[in-house]
């Protein structure tokens, strides 16, 4: 008997990127953010000399020296190219895994998850190379680049956690198909869940068949269907629900044998649209049909901090969430003149039919199967209007040309004025809701979708609500929607806006454009300070809150983001009591602060 060859393609094509002069690069610009990052939480604390700074690591074997320029919120911007290595006093290689192994008692790695983080580290810097390898387009070409461009161009990740593209479980294969920043088609896969084991979650106004037949059309419900059929089923004891093809292949096809087997699960293949994988990883626009819903699923890899799973429970009460959020913001008229909108999750769906969700631990394996459809932006959009996300405003192309400053230059207002604007949309509506509600976003970049007329930031839509949205004082809410509730300190509150707003993103901004020359920090903060400030002046009833919230208090807590993924790479938080979670380096100066009464 002749064995079975199998054929691949050839193995070289997955590390053509990973060439000594793209490691370099990647290399230095990931020992410099690591730096500047760990900076910034305290871990690290560089000394001056010379021109320079000078960093001793690894027992004083390691010395690094580099320039770097330190902006407000202790945010430091360390020069990739200044960057020089000597270990026992011989000039070294820049290596990022060797930096963190260096510093590994400094961070605070347990031993035990230390190769887990180098992992990361490796992954980040891999993605890193493949970005500089590809055909490079600059901030220039951006600024009139569609959103779907705009979204596969990101390079960075998120601005502030050093192992920020870790995706373990991906293989290089994987990587060329499914990364965002790939720009690659795909098509989901369906599966039928047995209707008893499952459930399917609509909001207000959408029924089950109109969801199938707006996201899957009619035609491919009926293959479906007859698919079904044709196996001795009857349709109507089934649900539909989308899966990632690398779920399906690496985990599903697997790890649910016996499901499969019983059919309580049934693949019936592709769906018809091509859809295109989004910075978040596990959601997805469509690009066939971009009027149709974005589709969230599970995705069972390791990424910066979390297994990005799905829980079918978690999820049930999400359109309800995602009702009452949009119900609010439609209803209140500060935020409404501000345009200020949110991208619905309109339905969720997940099975829990499997062994694993009989057992009384909660684990990953729980959060295999689920999925939901969330708005798309297009629809809203006026003649004259254009998207991109909110993440953009931070990028810098391989030249080091920021999109922002493009932006802003192509824009027809001077930077101050833009910076205005942008602050009415973005900064004033999550104030408000923040005041009026004791009602938190998690804002950061990737979560904010920016609605541009001539470069101008006028309006925002806020995603991913059903996950990440908090109700940190006694407002009174529906029963379906108790779960957003939070019982959070009111010392923590404000760090809605001065850790995920100011040190999240703000510090980040503010240190592009006054390198840039484009505004000097001093006058983007002072427009922070009067944007609130006109806030304030406007809504004088709100008078008491905002003075205990205080956010212009002289100096906030310091939470660090990177310490708590270097404490537990594999779950940085507890899900259900994020705010307990926290992990803090002594306060920041506030770079909007003010004297408080008790010293006047």
């Amino acid at each position: 008997m002749t064995a079975t060859i199998l054929t691949t393609a050839d193995p070289r094509q997955y590390a053509t990127h990973l060439t000594p002069t793209s490691m370099d690069r990647a290399q230095r610009a990931l020992v410099a953010k690591a730096i500047g990052e760990f900076t910034h939480e305290r871990l690290l604390a560089p000394q001056s000399d010379q021109d320079g700074y000078r960093l001793v690591t690894g027992e004083g074997r390691s010395t690094y020296w580099f320039r770097a320029r330190v902006h407000e919120l202790d945010h430091w911007v360390v020069e990739p190219e200044s960057l020089e290595r000597e270990v026992d006093g011989v000039p070294t290689r820049l290596d990022a895994q060797d930096l963190i192994a260096e510093l590994a008692p400094a961070l605070g790695i347990p031993s035990s998850l230390l190769p887990t983080y180098l992992e990361e580290i490796a992954s980040t810097l891999s993605s890193s190379a493949w970005k500089l390898q590809r055909p490079q387009v600059s901030s220039s070409d951006l600024v009139d680049a569609s959103y779907q461009e705009i979204e596969s161009a990101m390079s960075e990740g998120h601005p502030a956690f050093v192992a920020n593209n870790g995706r373990i479980g991906y293989g290089a294969d994987d990587y060329a198909a499914y990364a965002p920043e790939t720009g690659s088609a795909l098509r989901l896969v369906w599966l039928a869940a047995r209707r008893e084991m499952s459930h399917l979650s609509c909001g207000t106004g959408l029924t089950e068949p109109d969801l199938y037949r707006s996201e899957l059309g009619q035609e491919t419900v009926g293959r479906f269907d007859t698919r079904l059929t044709e196996l001795g089923l009857d349709p109507a004891d089934y649900l539909y629900l989308p899966v990632h093809p690398w779920q399906w292949v690496n985990k599903l096809s697997i790890t649910f044998a016996p499901d499969l087997g019983r059919q309580d699960l049934v693949c019936l293949g592709e769906g018809e649209d091509d859809y295109q994988a989004q910075q978040s990883i596990r959601t997805f626009f469509n690009a066939s049909r971009s009027e149709r819903h974005y589709v969230k699923t599970a995705l069972s890899i390791q990424n910066m901090g979390f297994m990005r799973g799905l829980s079918p429970r978690y999820m049930e009460a999400t359109p309800a969430i995602n009702d009452w959020v949009a119900d609010l913001v439609a209803k209140d008229p500060t935020l409404q003149d501000c345009r200020f909108g949110v991208l619905r999750e309109r339905a969720s769906i997940g099975y829990t039919g499997d062994a694993f969700h009989r057992l009384a631990d909660v684990s990953p394996y729980q959060k295999m199967i689920a999925a939901l459809w969330r708005e798309s932006p297009m629809p809203g959009l006026d003649d004259n209007e254009r998207l991109a996300t909110m993440a953009s405003l931070l990028h810098r192309d391989t030249t080091g040309t920021a999109l922002v400053s493009k932006m802003i230059e192509a824009s027809p207002v001077e930077p101050v004025e833009w910076v205005r604007t942008y602050l009415r949309a973005h900064l004033r509506p999550l104030v408000h809701c923040l005041y009026r509600y004791e009602l938190a976003f998690m804002p950061h970049g990737e979560n904010l979708i920016m609605v541009l007329r001539d470069n101008v930031p006028v309006r925002m839509l806020m995603k991913d609500i059903g996950e990440e949205v908090a109700v940190m004082g006694d407002l009174e809410l529906p029963a379906e929607v108790e779960r957003i509730k939070a019982d959070v300190p009111q010392a923590v509150r404000a760090l809605a806006i001065h850790t995920d707003v100011f040190d999240g993103f703000f510090r980040y901004l503010a240190a592009i454009l006054d390198d840039d020359g484009v505004l000097p920090a001093s006058e983007f903060w002072a427009e922070v300070a009067r944007c609130i400030e006109e806030h304030r002046i406007d809504h004088p009833e709100l008078a008491e809150v905002a003075a205990r919230y205080d956010l212009f208090r002289p100096t906030f807590k310091h939470s660090c983001l990177n310490r708590l993924q270097l404490r537990n790479t594999l779950q940085m938080v507890d899900l259900a009591d994020q705010a307990e979670s926290l992990m803090f380096a002594g306060e920041l100066t506030n770079p909007i602060g003010r004297p408080s009464t008790d010293q006047i």
